[in-house]
């Protein structure tokens, strides 16, 4: 049997990221799941997070099996396996031996613009909520392995000229565009984790890539300020080579 091809999107919250799952499940050739390593993380850090006993009972808790799934076939034996990864899920002694049967990709947002989003769902945050140092130790833990860097992806250029950055992504994934990636019908689906009712209000609505709002800086209060200025060099770092037309 004809291995998938096996794309792991490495995001932190509050970015285009579950819009991008909806993107490739629109493929007929493509299989995605979502946040698989979520419940595992839970389990091992102990964190209290929206529905943690839902999520809890919704996937396996065990890393190994989640791990061990995701180099394993497409669900359907479908061609492609997108799976939409949350950085910071990958906790401490999580092996990332499995990654080396995918093709990573990141996907960035400026971290100003991810903690003012993600303070409106959660009344606390801290610099590992938003995942952005351990995008970084995964770019570059990546970027190692091959020897070069791994495809990165800005959410507003996404959302500027959709089809243009997703063909840069696809020609970089070795997979081909598919316009069916531009659009998809509204509304929840089987594949979404159990947590969507506390986060996928607004992707629910969409049938497509929103147009990106005002470019100018969100404003922050001093503590959410003092974050953004510790993530945004490891943001900087990724950026630096996200794709470009």
């Amino acid at each position: 049997m004809t291995e998938p091809v096996r794309i792991a999107m490495w995001s932190g919250p509050r970015n285009i990221s579950t819009a991008m799952m909806r993107s490739f499940e629109n493929r007929p050739d493509t299989a995605v799941v979502d946040e698989p390593f979520y419940a595992a993380y839970l389990a091992v850090t102990g964190l209290d997070h929206p529905m943690r006993d839902e999520v809890l009972a919704s996937q396996p808790q065990d890393w190994r099996e989640v791990a061990a799934a995701m180099a394993g076939p497409a669900p359907g034996g479908k061609a492609v396996f997108y799976q939409k990864h949350m950085t910071h899920h990958m906790a401490e002694g999580f092996d990332l031996d499995w990654t080396a049967a995918c093709v990573s990709a990141f996907l960035i947002r400026d971290p100003a613009a991810v903690l003012a989003s993600y303070a409106v769902k959660r009344a606390e945050v801290t610099l590992s909520d938003i995942g952005v140092v351990r995008q970084r130790e995964l770019f570059d833990r990546e970027a190692d392995r091959l020897g070069r860097a791994p495809p990165v992806v800005e959410g507003r250029d996404v959302l500027a000229d959709p089809e243009r950055m997703l063909t840069l992504l696809c020609d970089a994934l070795s997979i081909p565009f598919r316009r069916e990636m531009l659009s998809w019908p509204a509304g929840p689906r089987d594949t979404d984790g159990v947590w969507a009712p506390a986060w996928y209000d607004a992707v629910e609505r969409s049938t497509g890539f929103e147009p990106p709002g005002a470019a100018r800086p969100p404003a922050l209060g001093e503590d959410l300020r003092r974050l953004a200025d510790q993530a945004r060099p490891h943001y900087e770092a990724l950026a630096a080579h996200r794709l470009t037309f």
